[in-house]
Parts: structure tokens; C-alpha cells; sequence
């Protein structure tokens, strides 16, 4: 374990990267060192952690959500990547959260996540959608879009009116990837 961590804390990327596929082979006695990296002084080890948690199927949603609090926007944006390979339901409520994060990538990813949970992120993405400002309802939408849950069709169908060219187009696409395909025209 002491090698993985010298090649995760290097400083070159290249080793860093090429020592990823062996985490899953560590087994779960590896997640509290790695959990230990997240916990650094230095936004690139905290970083190399939670990319390297990312890699291990014995990481659990809980040893991440934390980390969405990262002051750094770089791990935010990994740690939204990380959920997104253990996509779990308990992350939504976090997800939604970081529909708003300041750094638009970890917002954008923060809607891919939510997408790949599925069916128990659609409540929380309604709310979005009648509360929040329009950049956040745009990536709410396109993630129900993505996930094709019948319970979105009238934020979908009141999206069609909007000044929102974005929203209408994911308003749209929504519709017709759940079988509603209509030509939709403003009055």
C-alpha cells in the first residue's frame, strides 16, 4: 500500500494514473489511507484520494459526500465524478446542492450524477425546477431528460413556454425521449 500512495503523492500524473488500475485490488483495507489523502494540505493529493477512491468498488457514498465540500473546485469536480461511479440515492440531496456549486464543471457534472441515480433523484430535480435560477433548472432538466421518468412531463410541458431557448431544447428532447413526440410551438 505504501507504493500506491508514493506513486498517488508523486507529483506526476503519469505514475499517479497508471498505478489507478490496482486500487480495486487493495480491498477495503485501503479506502482509510485513501481517505486519509482527502485530507491534505495540498488540493493535488486530496485530489490523487479521491481519484483513486473513485477506482475502488469498496468506496462507499458516505466517504464522499464529504469531500463536496472541498474548498478546492477541482476535487469537488472529482469527488462529483467519484458518486458517479458509486451512484447511490443517499447522494442526491448533495448532488442537488452541487447543482449550485460556483465552478460550472462541478454543476454540469453534478447533473450527470444525478442522471445516473436515476428514479430517487427526479423529486429532488422538481424542486429544482421550481425554485432555482435558470442556470440550475437548465441542468436539472437536462438531467430529467436524461433519466425519462413520467413524473417530469408537466415541468417538461411549462419549460416549452419559457424565454429559454435551453430549456425549451431540453424540454424537448425530454419529451421525446419519453415518447412524446409532438411538435411543440409557442403561441
Amino acid at each position: 500500500m505504501k507504493d500506491v500512495l508514493a506513486e498517488l503523492t508523486s507529483g506526476d500524473d503519469e505514475r499517479a494514473e497508471k498505478i489507478i488500475p490496482n486500487i480495486p485490488a487493495l480491498g477495503m483495507a485501503a479506502i482509510p489511507e485513501l481517505l486519509e489523502l482527502t485530507r491534505s494540505d495540498s488540493a493535488d493529493v486530496r485530489w490523487w484520494g479521491v481519484r483513486a477512491l473513485a477506482a475502488s468498488p469498496h468506496t462507499r457514498t458516505e466517504n464522499l459526500l464529504p469531500l463536496l465540500n472541498d474548498s478546492a473546485p477541482e476535487v469537488r469536480a472529482a469527488t462529483v465524478l467519484a458518486l458517479s461511479e458509486h451512484p447511490h440515492e443517499s447522494a442526491v440531496p448533495a448532488l442537488i446542492k452541487a447543482l449550485a456549486d460556483e465552478d460550472s464543471l462541478t454543476a454540469g457534472l453534478a447533473g450527470n450524477a444525478l442522471a445516473k441515480i436515476g428514479a430517487p433523484s427526479v423529486a429532488g430535480l422538481l424542486t429544482v425546477m421550481n425554485e432555482a435560477p435558470l442556470h440550475i433548472r437548465i441542468l436539472a432538466l437536462r438531467a430529467l431528460a436524461e433519466i425519462r421518468d413520467h413524473r417530469s412531463i408537466p415541468i417538461m410541458m411549462n419549460s416549452m413556454n419559457e424565454d429559454s431557448a435551453v430549456l425549451q431544447y431540453w424540454a424537448q428532447e425530454g419529451l421525446e425521449r419519453l415518447g412524446l413526440n409532438m411538435v411543440y410551438m409557442k403561441p
